[in-house]
């Protein structure tokens, strides 16, 4: 059964969001899936009083999305992939999040530009409002990277959220054979060994219990896992991890939905998307 039969791909003109579609295109081809690409045209906010004007106005705002989902069914229909276009105004995360409810997909493709470190670390405020929003799963592609599904990395802190991210990496390898690395890391600050290293082994301890529990997950649904305990920073980490076992893909569970124009998803998960060598699945319940 496929995972990912409805995707759709959010594009704005950037080679960034081109790279994304392909790569969800190469994606559909193997779910068998379909793709709706959209565009949003953002809202003005000056004040126009003629009618003439502010169609004028709305029209010259418009084209240059209309011109980038032209070119997208261009794409697409160059790999062999027939799409659906969709244009909406507004702010794009919530236009995005909103059709993509609507139309009923599994899945939400978007690249980022990953090439400044500033841009790096907010991850474009758009993808980081779409992944706070979202109550579907969210593919993040930066820069120039292939998804793959040879080799997943999937990161887990004993949340709920973390319990859902190693289910999508199972179902992955059930469709595709993946081999799946399961992390999970004991965020111990260096200064608590010498205060109180009963603390620190008991995060440790909770870190391997966390594993464990995957482990038990995985035996139950006939998977196989590779269990990676490591202590530090748990962005850094993972991204460290990711790029040494060079892993096709990373799974990170997000903390929660939220209204507000803002990303609340938890520092790690903001930072490994900010800097994986590899396309990152944000997962959701």
């Amino acid at each position: 059964m496929s995972m990912f039969s409805r995707i759709i791909v959010a594009v704005d003109g950037s080679e960034s969001s081109y790279h994304a579609l392909r790569q969800a295109c190469r994606l559909a081809r193997a779910e068998g899936g379909a793709i709706r690409v959209i565009a949003v045209t953002p809202p003005y906010e000056g004040e126009l009083r003629l009618v003439g004007v502010r169609q004028h106005v709305a029209e010259m705002v418009s084209e240059p999305y209309k011109k980038a989902l032209a070119k997208s069914v261009e794409i697409a229909d160059s790999l062999g992939i027939s799409v659906q276009t969709v244009l909406e105004q507004g702010e794009p995360h919530e236009q995005i999040v909103n059709a993509a409810e609507s139309l009923g997909c599994d899945l939400i493709v978007v690249g980022v530009r990953g090439c400044n470190p500033a841009e790096k670390l907010l991850m474009g405020s758009m993808t980081a409002r779409v992944i706070g929003c979202s109550h579907i799963d969210v593919l993040v592609v930066p820069g120039d990277k292939q998804i793959a599904t040879d080799s997943i990395l999937v990161a887990v802190d004993g949340s709920e959220f973390g319990k859902v991210a190693a289910k999508r990496a199972f179902d992955l390898q059930k469709s595709y054979g993946s081999r799946v690395l399961v992390i999970s890391v004991a965020d111990v600050p260096e200064h608590l060994y010498g205060l109180d290293a009963g603390v620190a082994q008991g995060m440790i301890d909770r870190a391997r219990k966390n594993l464990e529990d995957v482990g038990k997950e995985a035996d139950s649904v006939a998977a196989k896992a590779e269990m990676l305990l490591h202590e530090g920073d748990p962005a850094r980490i993972i991204t460290e991890i990711a790029t040494k076992m060079t892993v096709g893909m990373v799974i990170v569970g997000s903390h929660g939905h939220t209204r507000f124009k803002r990303l609340l998803m938890g520092s790690v998960t903001e930072r490994v998307i900010g800097n994986a060598p590899c396309p990152i699945l944000i997962t959701r319940n």
